[in-house]
């Protein structure tokens, strides 16, 4: 009876997700957190590095060649920099407006002024614009929590909790939302 039983019952299994892109260390995929400009404290793009007020947690993900290319911990934070743990910063001697604490690709943005995915880029010290993503050329497809965005990826809007994705040479489905850790 248990023989019978068995052949008679079919188990659905949902099928494994495909694996995750694989993230890159070639030429051009492991970036300075720091321009000169931010590693002295000028005033880079009209941001200064003072910020002090509350911020909110956005998240950027950034494919090239259906590679994963990681923002680094440190960008808009001024050195010397101080370490939370071995892959996560605690800060730097100020921090500008758009920074980021560790290499996941969450950024943490001042609440105080409406900022854009271009301010980040200006202060990573990096190019985007339609057809370029940092040193990589090629249409610039752009997503923000899911949904593409039509027009210049400069001008996305950086709010609270907000999944970007940036690819070029390739296409990877976008996420359409981020998990954020508790309190972020």
């Amino acid at each position: 009876m248990w023989d019978s039983l068995c052949q008679t019952e079919s188990v659905l299994v949902p099928a494994a997700p495909p694996p995750p892109p694989p993230v890159s260390r070639e030429p051009g995929f492991v970036l300075p957190a720091a321009p000169r400009d931010v590693a002295s404290g000028r005033t880079v793009g009209g941001m200064t590095c003072a910020t002090k007020g509350a911020v909110d947690a956005v998240h950027v993900e950034i494919f090239v060649d259906r590679k994963v290319l990681l923002l680094p911990a440190g960008i808009g934070l001024r050195p010397p920099l101080r370490r939370a743990s071995l892959s996560r910063l605690a800060g730097g001697r100020c921090a500008y407006p758009l920074h980021t604490l560790d290499p996941t690709g969450t950024v943490l943005v001042e609440r105080s002024q409406p900022r854009a995915l271009g301010d980040l880029f200006t202060l990573w010290g990096q190019r985007l614009a339609p057809r370029r993503l940092l040193s990589f050329s090629g249409r610039v497809r752009a997503f923000r929590n899911g949904r593409e965005w039509r027009g210049d990826p400069r001008r996305i809007p950086l709010q609270r909790h907000d999944e970007i994705v940036l690819e070029v040479g390739g296409y990877v489905p976008p996420h359409s939302r981020y998990l954020f850790p508790e309190g972020q």
